[in-house]
């Protein structure tokens, strides 16, 4: 589809403008902590309450809608977000939270995957994929100001709304068209049943059970009734068993003593079925559709001899471990009598009051209601019924999710992971109360705010009356015990709310073992999953923020120096198989599930915000490396409406084709996909406190509006396929302008304002300030001269990747085989690698060796690629020009070129030459080089003609 119509540039931002200036004045503004006064159809507005930046902070970020991105390839990438976002069909997303409420899905099918029942780990994780929709949506809608975004906003936290409301009350019968009138539905997902009162049966000898169905799943055991104690003494139809077909079995000795009936087929699924079962004089008959399935004679069992039973239930099995009935009841009938067979088929067309048996005289449930959890009972007896939930309700008014609250209550005493019971209950919590966040931040939502206020409310509850002994151990299980980013984003409610309870959940998530390791500079990842812990020291500097507890930031700053560079690969990314290995294992750990992309999104979050505290430059310079590497290779060049096609893992093996529809879907790496498709521009200009200085951290076509000094910055660039780019002031002022110098820059990075050299001397992985007093039209030109560069493993410095600039180039090749690949036959002067390699016309970045074609990895394609190669220079070559002499190695794989090559950049060919002669009289005195072959290297290094 065509993207957006831009935004008026001015006058959204005047409006933001004006938001925080009211919220600034009055703190915060929106619902109170946990009020359930939002109204479901509460208008959208601009923001009202912003997150103020902490006094520990010594840069501020600039709010997503001050940055406009120009074209170039993030804004490409992002438009393919941007329409996925437009068109993907809400209802789904709400599916399994509706489900859950027992509310009408509106024929809504779940997104499958992770986010479906019937996906990994039977969908534990349901519901942490709306909440990413719901940043991506807010992220859209700041980035473009397109109404289309807060509309959908708007349309999920409404219907959340209504989710949580019908969560906090009893459930209700959900009418829908059924065989003859009304019917009642039972969503899978609800866990729902009815609660037939005590002695239904009777004690009757004889008996007819009669029930019109309509299943909608094909789960085995599910039952259409069951009436029982426990697994011992029980009755029951079940509409599936192991082979597919009906069963009906009585037994007061367990399933070994079971009389059972099969049905000989299976039941349509969405279609109306007629079940009954009769049992009179030591026969029993099962019947599907007015036919006689299955016969049993001689049957000892029968409800007199059961008894009294505890549990009555339409939809529910006495068997834990089976599934609840997914689909609707229209009739439900008992007679104290076997029916005929011709009464029976006389069921079929009509209802059974308008039949000659009759309203069952035990009970009888025409399911007429369309409200309320009554169900009315036609017989004489008056035994109405209840719709319940077979895990009751919620523990609070707050409480909202895509499952029951079992999965919480089961992990308090888990003692070892099970991701099939228990899979990141809170990681979960976590997805949904940052995307309400979000939503509330970006537009406004009251309503977002409350959900968000209730959903920790209900956390503080449970998890405030627990031992500390417990959180421990919660915490420390792998996966099951993963809580995502949950500090951060509750961190960010109590800077919005002020609530002490708020304050008081965050710090209940401290995971000891990790914070002081970490604080002490004891390096434990070894062996641990690595994004389970990544967002654990994000949400920790947030603590820090709001504590100044001192542990908090040693633990961050430690932990990122122990993932970088020790743990990182050349895109960026870390983990392999989604755990860390060995400090400074990094050749020895690539295989085809490396560069989980989760890492790389969290990764940078953290690196971010530590930025915030201590403007080192080596996390911007890590930032730089794995947005435009990893995070902009991970998307797909496709647009898709259904699908975001974000990579799960990035394999680095030889000839690795990316997935872009990893898994069965909607996993953690196609959410955080999302979101970072959507904020590309949320680090490319920081500011000081005092509004004094402007970082320029990344170099990206972009418009930055600075209110609070009433400028505004036009970055004019196509890099990286630019080598530089170009500020224009807009307004007037003084003000310092930081300009980031990458650390793989040469000396050639200048900078000129109106044309003219500012004084100094950039430094490579440092801050250029240029401070002066600002003009409008004042226009700075930054030239980053880029090189081609390789870096290697630090576990195996045979084992390197291609950088050009900032972008890591990737050979396409479909061979599964390390590559062997050399680079100095035609290095020039500076040091740069490119003249051995062909530009390819007409397409930036690619180039040719060998007949092989290198492109950006930062390109969504499905071609086989290599990030890493085999260094392999087996023979002293300069400029083109062959010495015929072997290139000698150290012990630790150092050659004799790598040793020339190291003292670039050369000012001449001189400085070259002489480098050379050095380099071969210090090999020949340690042994490593002959004399004749010496002779020969510097000969051919000072007849060799270079690129200078």
């Amino acid at each position: 589809m065509p993207p957006p119509p831009p935004p008026p540039p001015l006058s959204r931002r005047g409006m933001l403008r004006t938001a925080v200036l009211a919220a600034a004045a009055s703190g915060f503004s929106g619902a109170t902590a946990g009020s359930s006064s939002a109204s479901s159809s509460a208008p959208v507005g601009p923001s009202a309450a912003t997150l103020p930046a902490p006094p520990t902070w010594a840069l501020h970020p600039f709010a997503l809608g001050d940055v406009t991105l120009g074209r170039g390839v993030f804004a490409t990438k992002r438009q393919f977000m941007l329409d996925h976002g437009r068109g993907y069909d809400a209802d789904r997303l709400l599916q399994v939270f509706r489900a859950n409420a027992g509310l009408s899905t509106r024929g809504a099918v779940a997104p499958g995957g992770w986010e479906g029942l019937d996906g990994e780990a039977n969908g534990n994780l349901r519901g942490h994929y709306t909440g990413h929709f719901l940043t991506m949506l807010a992220q859209s809608y700041a980035g473009t100001g397109d109404q289309v975004y807060a509309d959908r906003i708007s349309y999920l936290t409404g219907a959340l709304t209504e989710v949580r409301a019908a969560l906090r009350v009893a459930p209700a019968v959900l009418g829908v068209a059924g065989r003859f009138g009304t019917a009642a539905e039972h969503v899978r997902g609800s866990y729902r049943y009815v609660d037939l009162p005590a002695g239904v049966l009777g004690g009757a000898p004889a008996i007819t059970l009669s029930a019109w169905v309509k299943p909608t799943h094909h789960a085995a055991w599910a039952r259409v009734f069951d009436f029982g104690d426990d697994t011992t003494r029980y009755l029951y139809l079940a509409a599936r068993n192991a082979n597919g077909v009906p069963r009906f079995a009585v037994t007061t000795g367990g399933p070994a003593g079971e009389q059972g009936i099969d049905g000989t087929g299976e039941l349509p699924l969405d279609r109306w079925s007629h079940l009954a079962v009769t049992i009179g004089g030591g026969t029993g008959v099962l019947y599907v559709n007015g036919t006689a399935v299955g016969r049993r004679t001689g049957m000892t069992l029968d409800p007199a001899v059961l008894g009294p039973l505890r549990n009555n239930w339409l939809g529910r099995s006495n068997f834990p471990g089976d599934p609840v009935f997914a689909g609707a009841f229209d009739e439900f009938n008992a007679w104290a009598r076997a029916l005929t067979a011709r009464e029976i088929a006389e069921l079929q067309d009509r209802r059974a009051a308008d039949a000659s048996p009759g309203r069952g005289d035990l009970v009888s449930y025409a399911f007429d209601e369309t409200s309320g959890s009554t169900v009315a009972d036609g017989s004489a007896r008056g035994l109405d019924a209840t719709v319940r939930r077979t895990w009751g309700g919620p523990s609070h008014p707050g409480f909202l999710a895509a499952y029951p609250e079992t999965q919480f209550i089961t992990l308090e005493s888990m003692t070892g992971s099970d991701y099939t019971v228990v899979w990141a209950p809170y990681y979960t919590a976590h997805k949904i109360l940052r995307g309400l966040l979000d939503a509330h931040l970006h537009t406004g939502d009251a309503r977002a705010l409350d959900l968000a206020s209730g959903l920790c409310d209900w956390m503080y509850s449970r998890l405030s009356r627990l031992p500390a002994a417990t959180l421990q151990r919660m915490w420390g299980l792998f996966s099951s015990g993963e809580f995502g980013g949950l500090v951060e984003a509750v961190c960010d409610l109590h800077a919005l709310t002020g609530g002490p309870e708020h304050l008081a959940l965050a710090r209940l998530f401290d995971l000891d073992s990790l914070i002081d390791a970490c604080a002490a500079n004891r390096d434990i990842l070894d062996g641990l999953h690595a994004n389970q812990h990544i967002p654990v020291l994000t949400g920790l500097l947030r603590l820090h923020d709001a504590t100044g507890e001192a542990r908090y930031l040693a633990a961050a700053k430690n932990f990122w120096d122990m993932v970088v560079p020790t743990r990182m690969y050349a895109i960026g990314g870390t983990s392999t198989g989604e755990f860390w290995r060995a400090r400074g294992s990094v050749a020895g750990t690539i295989s085809a599930t490396t560069a989980e992309s989760c890492c790389a999104y969290n990764m940078l979050k953290l690196s971010r915000l530590l930025f915030f505290h201590e403007p080192d430059p080596k996390y911007m310079e890590y930032y730089e490396r794995a947005l435009y590497n990893q995070v902009l290779g991970s998307k797909q060049d496709t647009a898709d409406g259904e699908k975001p096609l974000v990579t799960y893992f990035i394999g680095l093996t030889p000839g690795h084709v990316r997935d872009y529809t990893p898994k069965a879907g909607t996993t953690c790496c196609e959410g955080t996909g999302m979101e970072s498709a959507t904020k590309y521009q949320d680090s490319v200009y920081f500011r000081t406190a005092d509004n004094s200085a402007l970082y320029v951290n990344l170099y990206s076509p972009s418009t930055l509006t600075w209110a609070e000094r009433g400028v505004t910055v036009t970055q004019t660039t196509d890099y990286p396929r630019e080598q530089g780019s170009t500020l224009t002031i807009g307004g007037a002022g003084a003000f310092e302008l930081r300009l980031r110098v990458p650390s793989w820059a040469g000396p050639d990075f200048r900078v000129t304002v109106n044309g003219a050299p500012v004084a100094g001397q950039p430094r490579p992985g440092a801050y250029f300030t240029v401070s002066r007093t600002w003009r409008a039209g004042d226009t700075v030109r930054i030239t980053v001269p880029f090189r081609l560069r390789t870096e290697a493993t630090p576990d195996d410095p045979t084992l390197q990747a291609l950088f050009h600039g900032p972008v890591n180039l990737v050979a396409r090749d479909p061979a599964t085989a390390c590559r062997r690949l050399g680079f100095y036959r035609n290095a020039a002067l500076s040091g740069d690698l490119l003249p051995t390699l062909t530009p390819v016309p007409g397409k930036p970045l690619h180039h040719t060796l060998d007949g092989t074609e290198f492109a950006p990895f930062f390109e969504g394609t499905e071609d086989p690629a290599h990030v890493y190669f085999r260094r392999d220079e087996p023979r002293v070559v300069f400029g083109n020009t062959d010495s015929g002499v072997a290139n000698p190695a150290r012990l630790d794989g150092t050659t004799l070129l790598d040793e020339i090559w190291a003292g670039a950049p050369f000012r001449d060919k001189d400085a070259l030459v002489a480098r050379v002669r050095s380099t071969v009289d210090a090999w020949r005195s340690a042994g490593l080089l002959g004399r004749t072959d010496g002779d020969t290297v510097v000969r051919t290094a000072r007849n060799a003609a270079y690129v200078n």
